[in-house]
């Protein structure tokens, strides 16, 4: 199933997809270690992954209805049964409003649990959706039905959001992108390898066997797939790979709709704006003129009967998962088994509690802080950011390679980035939102559309700088470089991540990496060009700028040097970033760490020095073992390295762990430090 931003900010993530996703912790576990996970026979300077997690790794099986499995899908899979709890009983309480917000998770969660409901009502919600494809007769007709389905948050052609204006990020503007393919990256389309030509072919016989749910004839819906594929390959064609998409200069091209239209002639787009319910979009980012200007073309050229095809397939989809089991069963099949190699499909209750996240993240994402996450807790969390924070500034006023000039802007930059942590301090209001339909689907549209409309009413009005870009629960944490701010929702606070009794050296470890490594993210090859406005601005001295250029590049050789699979390499371009924030994260984590550490006992426990516990925390936090198949994917699309490498890659680069554990030091380290 596609997806598609409508509020879009430049943002990095610490990892591991944001999931919603307790295990059972040994007695050393209570204490933040789970010693029983270590593999000793393994020296920690050949392998520190496996030293800290190979017992784990030996025996553990990945659950058949997951990609992988490890410490964040345990806490995903806590947090979980904590939403399931709430939504159970908002569902349940038939003395609650509709129009609370409460009432809304219960509402929304009852129709998506109403099976016999779901597999009643088939197809009938979408026919007056697939009635207007239908009616589509006209280029302008096809234009205004793009924008609607947008509006449905149905990704079809190409991506529309709403953010700040990169070069102003006091504004909020629309923002157009490429968009519209189905495979994971535009790889896909034109790879001849035998694996990828299999998933293609899979490709095809998905979206031949989802016309044929929709009542076409075999051959039919065989000629439907070939025409989306073809359509989808000429999208590819024009669309920038992940890596070329990672340069914010080269993606940014601010321009007005008769601007637009100038630049895919023969189209216009006013009728799309219309649609769209934005018929004034005033100045927008155009972030791949060349896709755009090879869409238009299309439009106008592709006859309509191909693009109302493209449009049915986008629009069921996109909708599967909300429809009958026949729908569901074959999205999952090629989406997860397919491509990623899962092959059971999650328990339904998990799939509506994950969607209720998305449609609702603030109500039920208060519920669920309300059980999980303390005030304690927060406060003690935002201590650990204060002290990391302090530690950066430190760690730049210190640095022998930066120049006085560029040095004091750095710092000027940190004196503005924000810091959030559990859950927003105004929860969304949802008083607009109407899920009180029995039927699943519409109450996801209209969610959907909620949230859409919400975006675009951002439009020219001041910066919402207390908005958050995740719900509560989610297991993830990620920097904005337009808001300059780094974000920790709940989810990811939770142990074995963090525990307000845990000791430093593993809080640090675990959690305190966590928060260096969004703080780094600020200055990584992307995050460094943004200001501390959040605008993308230049503010380094060109002798500094050359150096960090320079730095980085050998942290892209690193990497690329690494071979997760089999003659399949990380792309250290793609992942540049991540591993520098992973790099400078550990970093400043553990001089925050012996900040935090200062004056206190330094005893053993367990047999390990505090420094060593902060090291093989950080190395658990990645304790995770996933399919090949969907390690594959990631090395094509996901900016991350695989978890091994977010340990073995990142203490090579550090001296404190050669000294913590007496190693040599790493060859195949990064020659130079940035941060």
């Amino acid at each position: 199933m596609k997806q598609v931003t409508f509020w879009r900010q430049a943002v990095h993530l610490v990892g591991i997809a944001g999931v919603l996703i307790t295990a059972a912790h040994s007695a050393s576990a209570e204490r933040g270690l789970n010693l029983s996970a270590m593999d000793t026979r393994v020296k920690p300077c050949d392998d520190f992954f496996r030293y800290a997690n190979g017992s784990w790794l030996d025996h553990a099986v990945i659950p058949a209805d997951k990609t992988g499995d490890g410490v964040w899908t345990e806490v995903g899979e806590h947090n979980l049964g904590i939403l399931h709890e709430v939504a159970t009983a908002a569902a349940s309480d038939k003395a609650e409003r509709v129009t609370s917000s409460r009432g809304k998770v219960g509402s929304f969660y009852r129709s998506g649990m109403d099976e016999q409901r779901i597999e009643k009502d088939g197809i009938q919600p979408l026919v007056s959706e697939f009635a207007r494809i239908d009616a589509i007769q006209t280029v302008p007709a096809l234009e205004a039905e793009i924008g609607h389905l947008h509006r449905l948050t149905i990704p079809v052609a190409l991506s529309f959001s709403v953010g700040q204006d990169d070069k102003n990020s006091a504004q909020m503007i629309p923002l157009l992108s490429q968009g519209g393919l189905d495979l994971p990256e535009r790889g896909y389309y034109f790879r001849t390898d035998a694996e990828t030509a299999g998933i293609r072919q899979s490709f095809l016989t998905h979206m031949t066997a989802m016309f044929g749910l929709l009542g076409e004839t075999p051959t039919k819906a065989r000629l439907d797939a070939q025409t989306v594929m073809a359509l989808e390959t000429r999208l590819a064609q024009v669309s920038k790979t992940p890596t070329e998409q990672r340069d914010p200069q080269a993606n940014y091209h601010k321009m007005t709709l008769p601007e637009l239209n100038a630049l895919s002639p023969g189209t216009d787009w006013q009728p799309y704006f219309i649609a769209l319910g934005l018929p004034n979009p005033g100045g927008m980012d155009v972030t791949q003129p060349q896709f755009f200007a090879a869409l238009g073309p299309q439009l106008t050229q592709t006859p309509l009967a191909d693009w109302k095809t493209y449009l049915r397939w986008s629009l069921i989809s996109s909708e599967s998962p909300r429809l009958s089991k026949a729908f569901v069963d074959e999205d999952f099949h090629f989406t997860h088994t397919v491509l990623n190699g899962v092959p059971q499909i999650r328990p339904r209750w998990k799939r509506v509690v994950e969607a209720a996240d998305v449609s609702l993240g603030d109500a039920l994402g208060q519920l669920y802080v309300a059980q999980a996450f303390s005030p304690s807790a927060r406060a003690q969390v935002l201590d650990m950011v204060h002290n990391l924070q302090f530690a950066l500034k430190a760690r730049i006023q210190t640095l022998p390679w930066m120049a006085p000039n560029t040095k004091a802007q750095a710092l000027a930059k940190m004196g503005t980035m924000a810091a959030k942590v559990g859950y927003p301090d105004q929860w969304r209001d949802y008083s607009k939102l109407d899920v009180s339909s029995p039927t699943y689907v519409v109450n996801g549209m209209h969610a959907d559309e909620f949230e859409f409309q919400r975006s675009l009413d951002k439009i020219g009005k001041p910066v919402d700088r207390s908005e958050w870009g995740m719900t509560p629960p989610t297991v993830n944490a990620y920097y904005s470089d337009e808001m300059n701010d780094i974000n920790f929702p709940a989810g990811i606070l939770q142990p074995p991540f963090f525990q307000p009794q845990f000791d430093d050296a593993v809080n640090y470890g675990d959690t305190g990496a966590t928060i260096g490594h969004e703080m780094t993210h600020g200055f990584d090859d992307q995050g460094r060009q943004y200001d501390s406005t959040g605008s993308l601005h230049d503010w380094w001295t060109a002798a500094d700028a050359k150096d960090f250029d320079s730095r980085a590049l050998g942290i892209v050789a690193q990497y690329s040097a690494y071979e997760p699979l089999p003659g399949v390499h990380i792309n250290g371009s793609l992942t540049q970033g991540e591993n520098i924030a992973d790099i400078g994260g550990l970093k400043i984590a553990y001089l925050a760490f012996e900040r935090a550490a200062a004056g206190k006992p330094r005893v053993k426990i367990d047999g390990f020095t505090p420094e060593q516990r902060f090291f093989i925390a950080y190395a658990q936090s990645w304790r995770v073992k996933e399919r090949p198949e969907a390690v594959k994917v990631s090395l094509l699309s996901d900016p991350h390295s695989p978890p091994a490498f977010r340990v073995n890659g990142t203490v090579a680069n550090l001296p404190e762990f050669r000294q913590a554990f007496g190693c040599p030091p790493d060859p195949k380290a990064s020659p130079t430090a940035i941060w």
